[in-house]
């Protein structure tokens, strides 16, 4: 940023009178940049970090993990006018970005660039930034850019200048990623690949008239189901002061705030627009973000990137947003690539500090549920409902759900029956301890996405007092003596709510076998003699799975634990046993905890299987706490693409 005849009031008042005065003193930085000083002598960029190798523009389009590549201004590196040219640092974060496009921890799919990329926008720095360009172009590399303040004057209806004849439409013409201009050529989209969908880039110039935010508003909703990353020069700055490095803020979280320009670009085309979702600029220093609500009450978050006033002018460094749809997380992290490519033991103290910015506002994390985030405009389709009779597979000896069975909230009364839709006589009933209140045992709509049932049941109890209501075989139900000696698969599928407490609800079962080990004539090394035969539970140990079971060949019990599990996501759980060995599966995945002990069987002493139940000692000790989906019980192993999931 620097004062010129477009800077506004507002510009000078208040936050940005700061950056003002520090402009002043960094002009003369800036017109000096070529020359300065690396470990205490002149040399140039090229003399610090020799060019390194260039590969192949290659990122994965279908992958769950991309990165979306950002680049502020680099202004200080082309000050052509005053014969202060640096291409090398630019240079060199394309050779990164390209060479990182094919590295699978990075699937560098697109970079942006935020303006300002020259200081003086003399055609003799774009001739240099032309250059510079080149490298991406050169191997076809997806990219956009826009007009900073430093590259034009006015709006985008100022008509011709360099910027527009070395970096405006014309520019683009053979790339894939282009999908179109406004009439200015100021304004611009690009369309890149990643994950499997398709993602829309808005690159805006810094003075974006009713005419561009028209065609903007207009190129989004002929394209409705694309999320939208929009990129200009100034939308928001930073709210705080960086006196001190590296730059701290009591809340880094939110430190930023719109701008007079950016309060226009809010409300003429975020606001309204669902699909954008972020937002980046550069222009004013120090970085930072906010999140701010849209009309439809769903989140924007708009960040500011700049360090043009960081040692070299910033050296072209760049921030890299990290998108991980599988763990619903964008990590962004903020590195210089031409200083990381210079020997560590080269790098002067200066270098050493700025190869990576890992401030709070530099080094962060943002969750978000991309599915929910997208649902209003990119529909999350329902998986439907599968007939019993697709997923009663060979060996099936009890399946329970509960889709169907009443209007949700509706409470279930003692005694009411769940059948077993094997039709092998495996029934469950009602059973409601004294001083239960009537809707501790619900009907529920809700389900895993992926469950071929779409019901649960929703049991409130505990301990201390024990109350609720569980369900129970009958005492002559053929499931009762069943040992499994060729093996079995359970599965089931839980939620654990919000409310969830360890001491009153740890411990309870989601499913479990009566009958107490002791009884049986089990002893031996972690033997309980009072807890039943088989039992899988959500443990008070950071809310991990717990099956423990007694098997026919040993005295003693065996248990597989996983990890914890998070409140308020539906998760399928499978206990896998082929004869000899038990595994524990999460949502399809194998837990690190499978004893590598040859457990035959499960132990019976003929008594009945109960959900939502837990027998101590003879006696129902807690009730299930949370909800459960449906359960399929058989008698043999099951392949991973034969769970319920599949």
């Amino acid at each position: 940023m620097c004062v010129d005849e477009n800077t506004s009031p507002q510009q000078l008042s208040g936050h940005d009178r700061r950056g003002f005065l520090r402009n002043a003193a960094l002009a003369g930085a800036g017109a000096a940049a070529g020359s300065l000083v690396l470990g205490g002598a002149p040399a140039s960029a090229a003399d610090a970090s020799p060019k390194g190798g260039i590969g192949r523009w290659t990122p994965d389009p279908t992958a769950l993990q991309f990165t979306f590549a950002v680049m502020p201004d680099t202004q200080y590196l082309y000050w052509g006018s005053q014969d202060s040219v640096n291409r090398t640092p630019q240079e060199e974060s394309f050779r990164y970005i390209i060479n990182n496009s094919g590295v699978a921890d990075n699937n560098i799919v697109f970079m942006s660039h935020l303006g300002d990329l020259t200081q003086d926008a003399d055609p003799s720095s774009f001739q240099q930034v032309d250059r510079a360009f080149d490298v991406l172009d050169s191997r076809g590399a997806a990219y956009s850019v826009l007009a900073g303040n430093h590259d034009v004057s006015g709006d985008d209806t100022r008509g011709d200048t360099p910027y527009l004849r070395t970096l405006g439409p014309e520019r683009f013409r053979h790339a894939k990623t282009f999908a179109g201009s406004d009439r200015t050529g100021y304004n611009t989209a690009h369309i890149f690949r990643a994950a499997g969908r398709s993602w829309l880039v808005l690159a805006l110039d810094w003075r974006t008239t009713d005419q561009g935010f028209a065609w903007a508003d207009a190129f989004i909703k002929r394209h409705p189901g694309m999320p939208v990353i929009l990129t200009s020069h100034d939308i928001v700055y930073s709210d705080y002061d960086d006196n001190v490095f590296p730059y701290e803020s009591g809340d880094p979280e939110n430190n930023a705030a719109l701008s007079e320009h950016g309060q226009t670009v809010w409300d003429r085309l975020v606001k309204e627009n669902d699909q954008i979702f972020l937002t980046l600029n550069g222009h004013y220093w120090p970085s930072g973000r906010t999140t701010k609500k849209n009309a439809y009450g769903n989140d924007v978050y708009m960040h500011i990137a700049n360090y043009q006033n960081r040692f070299f002018g910033g050296g072209a460094m760049i921030r890299l947003y990290h998108f991980d749809l599988a763990r619903n997380t964008i990590d962004v992290e903020t590195i210089n690539p031409w200083i990381l490519a210079q020997a560590p033991e080269t790098r002067n103290e200066l270098a050493a500090e700025h190869a990576r910015i890992t401030g709070p506002v530099d080094n962060f994390a943002i969750p978000i549920d991309f599915e929910k985030r997208f649902s209003g405009f990119i529909p999350v389709p329902t998986r439907p409902a599968r007939p019993a009779g697709r997923v009663l597979v060979r060996g099936t000896q009890a399946y329970w759900r509960f889709d169907g069975q009443g209007t949700p909230g509706a409470p279930l009364a003692q005694g009411q029956t769940i059948h077993d839709l094997t039709g092998k006589g495996n029934d469950l009933s009602v059973v409601t301890l004294p001083g239960t209140a009537g809707d501790a045992l619900t009907w529920s709509d809700d389900h895993h996405p992926d469950q071929p049932g779409h019901g649960s049941l929703r049991f409130t109890g505990g301990r201390n007092p024990v109350t609720g209501s569980y369900l129970a075989t009958s005492e002559t139900a053929p499931l009762n003596r069943q040992t499994f000696k060729g093996g079995y698969t359970i599965e089931t599928f839980v939620r654990i709510p919000l409310d969830w407490d360890a001491g009153r609800n740890g411990n309870a079962s989601m499913l479990s076998r009566r009958g107490a080990a002791a009884d049986a004539g089990k002893q031996g090394k972690n033997t309980d003699p009072s807890e039943p035969l088989a039992q899988l539970a959500i443990t008070n140990n950071g809310r991990e799975v717990q099956f423990n079971h007694y098997p026919l060949n040993n005295t003693y019990p065996t248990t597989n634990w996983s990890h914890g599990l998070a409140e308020l996501r539906w998760w399928h759980i499978a206990v896998v046993n082929d004869g000899r060995f038990t595994k524990l599966y999460v949502n399809g995945a194998p837990v690190a905890d499978d004893p590598k002990r040859v457990s035959n069987g499960l132990t019976s002493l003929g008594l009945p299987w109960l959900v939502g139940g837990h027998e101590y000692a003879g006696a129902i000790d807690i009730v299930f706490h949370g909800d459960i989906g449906e359960i399929r019980i058989v008698d043999r192993p099951l392949a991973k693409h034969e769970f319920l999931t599949a």
